[in-house]
């Protein structure tokens, strides 16, 4: 079970890392080893319940954009298909083939390559407007399938559907942006999912100890993502993604050394 400075920590971590490219999911599996907190299904419903508090921040922040075009919801849609057609396909099976710390250390480290050198493989061309309004059908759907990656342990969803929006030619901005909205529909949709596996018992983990303890981490989660997406979008502008992927490279190796020697 998970008690209240447990829940409290889940949900900063996941506020923090969620929109940040360097995997929620990864950062929760080791924190939870960390904690020492024992796997079972509560956790496993726990873990995904608190992203819907990261990712009510997106609609707040993004409130504007989503109110201005309807054509952004024809884009997130085309990009949220693959995430639906791979996800109830092989999601199961590729936890299977790639789980343990490891692979996540491995994950992180490659990660981490790539961020870094992402910006010189990609270079903004000047002369075109590279925005989410301008983006064809088809380089949405792309995106979906980069997405899909994160259904590797320790692949970031941000980070997988941010490199595919630089790859299809968006700006730094635009492919954040993408990122943040591609997730609603794809984080709602495995919470529902989730839902649904767990509908028996609900009941449980709603109410008592259990409900509290998910209530204050998903309003931790909610806050601290409000904040962490205003972090990373000033970083990106500024600096590009090669912080983010020198963090990646850093915790792979740390993992790996602690892996090592334990």
């Amino acid at each position: 079970m998970i008690d209240l400075f447990q829940a409290i920590i889940l949900g900063l971590i996941e506020g923090l890392t969620e929109f940040l490219p360097i995997s929620s999911t990864a950062h929760l599996i080791v924190s939870e080893h960390l904690l020492d907190i024992k796997p079972s299904p509560f956790l496993n419903f726990f873990t995904i319940f608190i992203q819907l508090g990261a990712i009510m921040a997106v609609p707040l922040l993004y409130f504007k954009r989503l109110t201005s075009s309807f054509q952004i919801y024809l884009y997130v849609i085309y990009s949220f298909i693959p995430a639906v057609v791979f996800g109830l396909l092989l999601d199961d099976l590729l936890e299977a083939l790639f789980e343990g710390y490891w692979f996540i250390s491995f994950s992180w480290f490659i990660g981490g390559i790539v961020l870094i050198f992402i910006d010189q493989w990609v270079i903004d061309k000047k002369e075109e407007a590279n925005t989410i309004g301008n983006m064809s059908k088809f380089n949405a759907v792309k995106i979906g399938l980069f997405q899909c990656l994160a259904m590797i342990p320790g692949v970031s969803r941000s980070g997988a559907s941010i490199i595919g929006g630089r790859i299809v030619g968006l700006s730094h901005k635009d492919a954040v942006e993408y990122s943040f909205l591609l997730g609603i529909p794809t984080i709602l949709g495995a919470c529902a999912k989730k839902m649904l596996d767990y509908q028996a018992d609900l009941p449980v983990y709603l109410k008592g100890e259990n409900g509290l303890y998910l209530g204050i981490s998903f309003l931790v989660s909610f806050v601290v993502a409000l904040l962490s997406i205003t972090f990373m979008v000033n970083l990106v502008n500024r600096y590009g993604f090669k912080f983010f992927g020198y963090y990646r490279v850093i915790v792979g190796i740390a993992l790996g050394l602690y892996l090592w020697w334990n």
